[in-house]
């Protein structure tokens, strides 16, 4: 490869969902709403300065950079006035469409500047940076819903350049995700290319280092489900190789799950610490940054019964509790009660009884990665079945979640302890 002295650096970010509302906290009262509403402006506004302040040679976005068919204009005008910042810094962009951009109006009629390649979207195309020595290919999404490999008809990586792969993808299918253009990790391989830029999968994941397939994740957690740190990778290469990917968490509002085990407690004092605790813990975790948090109390506790007697009330405290911790903001999403009866659930798992043993196994089970596969692979056939409501928007069934299967443990065992006349 003729990439010696050669040294560069690239920002890989995917998935940016310009202007999507974040879901779950409009509807409450002192919830943050500019913050939610601006959100995802924020979060590329950072991903713009940090390229500029890393003077990186160019920036990728693998995919999804609207929200559907978004009609409002002023989206497309935010990015461009963002794309000649980073033009006026000497910095190239190269992107392409995602299964959500290409419901949109705004990527159809929007004039780029100059320093942006939007590749085609009816095949591959390869865009050249000659000083840099490198090729990057891409094709992006014609329709909303591309169902084959696009892959077949990249071409393969020029021996004497850094080849980059630019694609939208849910690779070999990826739990929660859409199964869009759908490849191998092998045949990714097959194209002699150093790097893979993928987008499509919100969560970030390293698929492989030889040659580098990166999920980067995407830059803003919208809703629950996207709980944790969020951001974009910065790729510096040296030599024809890469020499470091750093991750760089550029989210302005952090979501997070507050599962709280509250077995035990015999006052709602100590639930109460249980919660504050848990709640701090949230409000370190995000840096500095505001939290909205799904607050899950589960156990089994002899404070059941008074909890599920007015969960709305404890839904309240607990908002109250979340607001007076200070700091930069933690909102309640949202008060999720699966406790049950420590007496009927001792009387229930010790009984050699049919229902007693499924108590225990429920309460044993663990789902790892390949069961929830082999789960969502099982399920499938019913999922064509489910109502389209159900399926779609940011509170759609997704039974192979981890928060899900979780869900679904406490759910059962609830019911059981339920049953008339256990």
């Amino acid at each position: 490869m003729g990439s010696a002295g050669v040294k560069f650096s690239f920002i890989h970010a995917a998935d940016i969902h310009l202007d999507s509302p974040l879901r779950g906290l409009e509807r409450y009262e002192g919830a943050p709403a500019e913050e939610i509403r601006s959100a995802t402006r924020q979060a590329f506004d950072n991903l713009v300065t940090l390229a500029i302040d890393q003077a990186v040679d160019f920036v990728l976005l693998a995919g999804d950079l609207y929200d559907g068919d978004w009609k409002d204009y002023n989206t497309g005008l935010y990015f461009v006035a963002r794309m000649a910042r980073l033009r006026d810094a000497g910095i190239r962009v190269f992107m392409i469409s995602g299964n959500h951009d290409a419901a949109s109006q705004i990527t159809r009629q929007l004039q780029l500047p100059d320093n942006v390649t939007r590749f085609a979207t009816d095949s591959p195309e390869t865009a050249v940076v000659e000083e840099l020595n490198v090729a990057i290919h891409g094709q992006g999404f014609a329709t909303r819903e591309v169902t084959e490999d696009l892959l077949q008809n990249y071409p393969q990586g020029d021996l004497h350049r850094f080849n980059i792969g630019l694609l939208h993808t849910s690779l070999d299918g990826k739990p929660g995700h859409e199964p869009y253009a759908p490849c191998t990790i092998d045949g990714l391989r097959s194209k002699g290319y150093q790097y893979w830029a993928l987008g499509h999968v919100h969560k970030r994941e390293l698929i492989s280092e030889e040659p580098w397939i990166l999920f980067p994740g995407n830059i803003q957690g919208r809703h629950i489900r996207e709980t944790g740190a969020r951001g974009c990778t910065l790729v510096r290469v040296e030599n024809g190789e890469v020499m470091q990917l750093e991750q760089h968490d550029i989210d302005v509002l952090r979501w997070s799950l507050c599962a709280v085990d509250i077995g035990g407690c015999d006052h709602i004092d100590a639930v109460c610490e249980r919660v504050r605790t848990a709640f701090q813990q949230a409000l370190d975790d995000a840096e500095g940054r505001p939290v909205a948090a799904r607050l899950q109390l589960h156990g089994e506790s002899a404070l059941h019964a008074r909890l599920h007697a007015d969960p709305l009330n404890w839904n309240q405290e607990f908002r109250a509790m979340a607001t007076g911790l200070g700091g930069a903001g933690l909102w309640l999403e949202k008060l999720s009660l699966q406790t049950c009866s420590p007496a009927d659930a001792a009387q229930i798992q010790a009984r050699e009884d049919a229902l007693g043993g499924l108590l225990r196994a429920i309460r044993e089970m663990e789902l790892n990665e390949a069961d929830s596969t082999e789960l969502a692979q099982q399920i499938s056939a019913l999922r064509q079945k489910l109502p389209v409501e159900l399926l779609s928007g940011e509170e759609r069934f997704d039974p192979t979640s981890e928060p899900m299967l979780e869900d679904v443990k406490e759910l059962l065992v609830t019911r059981l302890l339920a049953v008339p006349g256990s």
